[in-house]
Formats: structure tokens, sequence, C-alpha cells
């Protein structure tokens, strides 16, 4: 591949990954929103948690289209879809006067959301050349890291700018943005980023795969020679058969050759969920706390836990193309296992006013970071076939949902009535289950084309 092949690449990953990175944002941003919306509305409970869910609400809705619609129409059709959704939902949200307005333009967001989770990693698959498809698919995961840092930071600093600065001399819209209701200037921030993705969409091409199993083989085997030369044969090999073959169904995918692959397209992203991510993440801060280092408020806490996922992110970048997908989910999964029971003991033992709480947290986060959060998007995206890869991230991917919406249901609950060492022996323990799961199913797939692995589960 030559230097021009990698910055048009590079391009168009940065650009799609601009999906991962408003996921991210629109998801993390309510953390700063909340007090201020609860203050202004007057929040009932009821209320509270309809303005908290309805993002995730939108975000099962647009999973539940987006994998069968981008197999109709496109990825890229979606992508667009996808960045217009986010750019509304930014701008009612700044600008919303009731309450009702604000939930619906956050459930818009959350489809937007949905869309995303599904069709970026899909596309960046798709696109990418066999010998760093793990490497840009991680891109994504990284990009959402990336988003919900982005997120933090901005919601402290406009805090803090509108904690310090007076009202003289400002125009009435930052007034009313930074100083009066600065949760409004929270959410216009994720509109300049749903800008900057819609323009770049405009630069980049349809998906070659979608192209070619549409029976536009010449448009498609014409951007994959601008992206990378080595896959062209077996491409071209695959699209006599492709074009024969009818649409897939979801029916086909739990027949015996792909029966496999569903079941990892599922089980994977349910325990990315089940290891205990989100409660760490939202207990980050007392944890810090509880392990002594003082903190001024929560937000530093969840910028330090939002740092720390996003650094460990590289290592799964920088090494799954080298080490492959089996050795760092392995590797991962044993070090979640260890590092979560150690967690659960420290907890039982009283001994959370030291480094060792801290360090077997950050274990944890490490561990994630570079293997369950960001490889359940590169093995979904890569194992099925290409007629019927967007039904099955799809289904994929509403598993991650789902899962995300029960565990924030019984994470409060298991640690009032089981305790805080028995709920992280809990996680622990479905990172073990995680680990054997890994061990026995999942197939290495660095370094081969789509079309190879669509081989292999034939053969199998």
């Amino acid at each position: 591949m030559n230097h021009n092949n990698n910055r048009y690449l590079g391009l168009i990953t940065l650009v799609a990954s601009l999906g991962g990175l408003l996921f991210g944002f629109d998801m993390a941003v309510i953390s700063g929103v909340l007090p201020f919306v609860e203050k202004k509305f007057d929040l009932t409970a009821f209320y509270e948690g309809l303005f908290v869910s309805s993002a995730l609400i939108g975000c099962i809705i647009g999973v539940s289209f987006s994998g069968n619609l981008s197999d109709k129409i496109g990825r890229k059709k979606m992508l667009f879809i996808s960045a217009i959704l986010f750019l509304i939902s930014a701008i009612g949200c700044s600008l919303a006067e009731t309450l009702h307005s604000l939930i619906a333009f956050r459930l818009i967001g959350g489809l937007g959301v949905g869309v995303a989770s599904i069709v970026v990693p899909l596309y960046i698959s798709e696109i990418a050349p066999a010998a760093i498809r793990g490497r840009l698919v991680t891109c994504y995961q990284l990009a959402i890291t990336a988003g919900i840092l982005i997120a933090y930071v901005s919601n402290s600093l406009l805090l803090n700018y509108s904690a310090t600065h007076s009202e003289t001399g400002f125009s009435a819209l930052a007034d009313l943005v930074y100083l009066k209701e600065v949760w409004r200037g929270m959410f216009s921030l994720g509109g300049v980023l749903a800008i900057l993705f819609l323009a770049g969409l405009f630069f980049v091409p349809e998906s070659p795969r979608w192209l070619i199993r549409k029976g536009r083989a010449a448009e498609g085997l014409a951007i994959l020679k601008q992206l990378n030369n080595g896959q062209i044969k077996s491409v071209e090999a695959a699209v006599a058969v492709e074009s024969k073959e009818e649409q897939g169904s979801y029916k086909e995918l739990f027949s015996p050759k792909l029966r496999k692959a569903m079941l990892l397209g599922v089980l994977l992203p349910l325990f990315s969920q089940l290891s205990g991510i989100n409660a760490i993440i939202y207990y980050g801060p007392s944890i810090l706390n509880d392990a002594g280092i003082a903190l001024e408020n929560s937000f530093l806490g969840q910028v330090i836990f939002g740092a720390a996922n996003l650094i460990f992110t590289f290592i799964a970048i920088w090494k799954v193309d080298q080490w492959g997908r089996r050795p760092l989910y392995l590797l991962g999964t044993i070090g979640a296992f260890i590092s979560l029971f150690v967690t659960g003991f420290l907890f039982a033992q009283g001994l959370t006013s030291g480094w060792l709480l801290l360090i077997s947290v950050t274990v944890f986060l490490a561990c994630f970071a570079f293997s369950i959060g960001p490889l359940k998007f590169v093995v979904a995206s890569e194992i099925f076939p290409t007629r019927i890869r967007g039904k099955a991230l799809g289904l994929s991917i509403m598993v991650m949902w789902v899962a995300d919406t029960i565990m924030g249901q019984i994470t409060p609950i298991l640690l009032k009535y089981a305790g805080t060492p028995a709920t992280f022996w809990v996680f622990s323990f479905f990172c073990l289950i995680a680990f054997i799961t890994v061990y026995k199913l999942l197939p290495e797939t660095k370094g081969k084309s789509l079309e190879e692995i669509e081989s292999f589960w034939e053969q199998k």
C-alpha cells in the first residue's frame, strides 16, 4: 500500500470514527447536564429516570432498524442519517424550553447512537485491509472513549468558566449558554462535532463490499484498488458467488454453519456489560476517594477514569493485528477476572484506603480497554458474510444495549442487598465465563480477509 492509499484510508477511518466520538460524547454529557436540568424543571424521580433513559430507549430503537436498513440502502447513507440525528438532537437539546421537548430530542440523539453503534464498525471493517482491520475497527472504540473524555472535560471547563466569569460584556447568547444555563452549552458542543461528522461524510466512499453485493462490482473494486490492492483477488473471486446468492435472512444466522458465529456475536457484547464496566466508571470517583486520593469534585474523578480508559485502548490498537484477537481477549478476560476478584476481596477486608484498591481497579480498566471493550466490535464486524453482516451486527449490538439497560437496574440492587464485595465477585465470575467462552469458540481472524473468514465457517 503506498502513501496515498494510507492517507485515503486514514481519512476514511477518521471520518467514520467521528460517529463513535459522538456516540461517547452523547452518552457521557448527561452526567454534567443532569443536576441543572433537574433543578430547572424540578424533576420528579419518574421524569429524572425518563430523561436519563430516553437516550437508551432511542439506542434500542435505532439498533432495531439500522442493521437491516444498512443492508438495503448502504452503509454511507446510514452514516449520514446518524450524523443528522446527532445534529438535530444537539440543537434541539440546546434550545429546548420544555421538559417534554428535551426528552424528545434526547431520544433522537439515542437513535443516532444506535445507528452509529452498528454502522460505524460495520463500515470500517468493510473498507479495511485484512492486515490492519483489527486496528482500524478498534479506532472506533478509541473514538468512543475519546468522546466520553471530551464530554467530561468540556462539562468541567464550562462549569468552571461560568463560575469564574461575570455577566458583564457578554452577548445575550453567551450569557444564556455559558452563565445562566450552562447545561445548554454542554449540549451545544455535540452540534459542532455532528457538523464535522456530516461534512466529512461527503469525502468518503460507500462500502466497496456492499456495492459488490448490490451488483455494482466495478464501483466496489475501484474503491478497493484505491484502498488496498492486496484484497482485490479474493474479493473478485467472491463477486460471482455473492451476486448469485439471495439476500441473507435472520433465519440463516441460526443455521448450523453460522450458529457458532452468531453465538459469539451475542455473547461477546453481553459479557462486555456483565463485566461491570459501567459500575466501575460510575463509582470511580468514590473508589478514588476511598483510596485516599482527594478529588475536588466528581467531574475530576470522571476525567481521570475516562483518560485511563482512553490510554489503555491504545494497547488494543497497537497489538490487535500483531498478537491477534484470541490472545488479547484471553489475556484481558483473565486479567479482568483476577482484578475484580481482588477488588471484591479488598472491600471485604476493609482495605479501601490504600493504593491496592486503586491499582486493582486500574488493572481492570486496562484489561477492559484493550480487550473486552473494543474486540467485541472487531469480532462481530468481521465474522459474518457480507450479505447478512448488517442484520447480524444489529442483533449483536441490540444484545449489548439490552444488557446495558438490565445491568443499570441490577447493579444498585446488588450493591444494596448483596454488598460491594459480592457485587465485584459477580462481575469477576462473568469475566471468567467470558475467558472460557473465548477459549472454546473464538477462531483467530487476524490477517484474514472477510471472504476468507466467511469461507472458514462454510468449511466448518
